[in-house]
This record gives C-alpha cells, sequence and structure tokens, in this order.
C-alpha cells in the first residue's frame, strides 16, 4: 500500500494590518500555499504595506518558501515543495 502525503492546504488570506503576519507566520510554518490581499492595507497606509512585504519576504526565504506578486493586489507564498513560474519580475 502506498504512504499518502498529507494534503498542503491553500488560504486566501486579507492582510488590512501589520498584526496579521504573526499568524501568516504560522501558516507558512505550516507549509500552506497562501494567496494574500493587499488591497486594504495599501489603501490605509502604503509605508506599512512595504514593511509587511519585506516582513513576508524575509519570513518565507528563511522558511524555504517561494514567495511572488499576483498582480496589484495579490502576493502569494508557497512552501518549499512547491515552486512559482515567476515571469521577469518579483517581489524586490
Amino acid at each position: 500500500m502506498q504512504k499518502q502525503e498529507p494534503p498542503t492546504y491553500l488560504k486566501a488570506i486579507t492582510i488590512r494590518d501589520i498584526s496579521d503576519i504573526h499568524s501568516i507566520k504560522e501558516d507558512i510554518k505550516k507549509g500552506m500555499i497562501l494567496i494574500l490581499r493587499v488591497t486594504p492595507l495599501a489603501q490605509k497606509d502604503v509605508e506599512q504595506l512595504r514593511k509587511v512585504v519585506e516582513e513576508l519576504y524575509s519570513i518565507a526565504k528563511a522558511a524555504g518558501a517561494d514567495i511572488a506578486r499576483l498582480g496589484e493586489e495579490r502576493i502569494i507564498v508557497a512552501p518549499p515543495s512547491i515552486k512559482i513560474w515567476k515571469p521577469d519580475y518579483d517581489l524586490k
């Protein structure tokens, strides 16, 4: 009998505040695929959004996860076992 791998979950989250980072960090550690909507924070405070994106990038890289923009409104974070195809742009 083949050993079944545990499922990888996909979770969509809207980031409204820098305090949302803690739960996102936990989800990254759990190996989830995250689709993060940043529009509400972008409309509220662009400087705070920049800090959140930089922190997310650091957290993802430390966990071996892959991170990329999905258009203007979203960021995707994938666990180490999944790679994101990226055109010629990235978050940095």
